[in-house]
């Protein structure tokens, strides 16, 4: 029984090989078998950049790109297949965008899955590459600067001036410099507070400037003071009793270049009387001493002020220059 089954299968093998080999001579063909080969599409990737800046939270966009690049076996369409440890991949194609925003610090990887061919002869090749993600810390911020200017200055005297700061970023290692416009920084240069020696500047203006140095953008304040003009006072140019004329012109005339030395400043005539005088003496002086100021001296009328002093032991004549806003003293000899 096993020999004849044996008889068939051996018959049966010949018969069909017999009937190829026939089927071939029929056409005139020489039997041949083809082997085909398949192998995985070749698979590149690649990250630009591969490294980028972004915090946790952070809502920005931190883009890195995504090129893909290779070939396919017997030139079959392929088809990609993204995905990513963290972030978002945004595409379908051999380029893609991947969005990492927001993600902590450290290492991440985009995967790459590319098939090629038929669903009975598809092949597969994968690839991965790997981004650093860094947050870096935000830049320090100024503190709010402010001068607190001097409100009592005096001519010719030392002024302090102290900055105040608030707020800002801490363990910033600042330094703190001064520049003023005008008169010498005596103390405190690197400092919070300096004093100025304004000798020499009186009437002008000085200018503090206060810099905290250190931080990225400038931090800086300022202040404007005034120093005052010397206070304006009276001075009483000279002094006489009742003289020869000749004398009392010569008096005069040098009272008249003094007035004429500053056009602002006022002249005041004071005549006092004696005590055992005679009336209308001191009206006589007064006349005759403005009659030469202003017809021979030239001096303008609206400068010269007579005034009638108290009684004296004789007739005595003071002249009296006045700078402009100064107040000739109210107790007069």
């Amino acid at each position: 029984m096993v020999k004849r089954k044996a008889f068939i299968k051996s018959f049966l093998m010949i018969s069909l090989a017999g009937l190829y080999v026939f089927s071939s001579a029929v056409h005139g063909q020489t039997p041949r078998v083809e082997q085909v080969a398949f192998s995985p599409p070749t698979l590149s990737l690649a990250a630009d950049p591969v490294a980028i800046t972004t915090c946790a939270g952070d809502t920005s966009a931190a883009i890195v790109r995504l090129d893909a690049s290779g070939t396919s076996t017997r030139g079959n369409p392929a088809r990609y297949s993204w995905r990513a440890s963290a972030g978002k991949i945004q595409g379908d194609g051999p380029t893609v965008t991947w969005d990492l925003a927001g993600v902590s610090p450290g290492y991440y990887k985009a995967f790459l899955d590319v098939k090629s061919g038929s669903t009975n002869e598809e092949c597969e090749s994968f690839s991965s590459t790997t981004v650093f993600v860094n947050c870096l810390p935000p830049p320090p911020v100024c503190p709010n600067v402010s001068i607190v200017c001097p409100d009592q200055v005096a001519v010719d005297q030392p002024i302090t001036f102290t900055a105040a700061l608030a707020g800002g970023s801490g363990n910033v290692a600042a330094n703190y410099s001064w520049s003023i416009s005008g008169g010498r920084i005596v103390e405190g240069q690197g400092t919070t507070s300096i004093i100025v020696d304004t000798k020499g500047l009186a009437g002008q203006t000085i200018r503090a400037e206060f810099l905290v140095n250190g931080y990225p953008s400038e931090c800086s304040a300022s202040c404007v003071v005034q120093i005052p003009l010397p206070k304006q006072t009276c001075k009483r140019f000279d002094e006489f009793p009742s003289i020869q004329r000749n004398d009392e012109k010569a008096r005069l005339d040098n009272f008249a270049v003094e007035l004429q030395s500053d056009p602002t400043a006022t002249g005041y005539v004071v005549v006092s009387p004696a005590a055992n005088g005679r009336a209308g003496e001191v009206q006589k002086h007064s006349s005759r001493i403005l009659d030469y100021l202003v017809n021979s001296r030239g001096i303008d009328a609206r400068r010269i002020v007579p005034i009638t002093g108290t009684a004296r032991n004789e007739l005595m004549v003071e002249l009296w220059s006045c700078p402009q806003g100064a107040v000739l003293p109210s107790k007069v000899p």
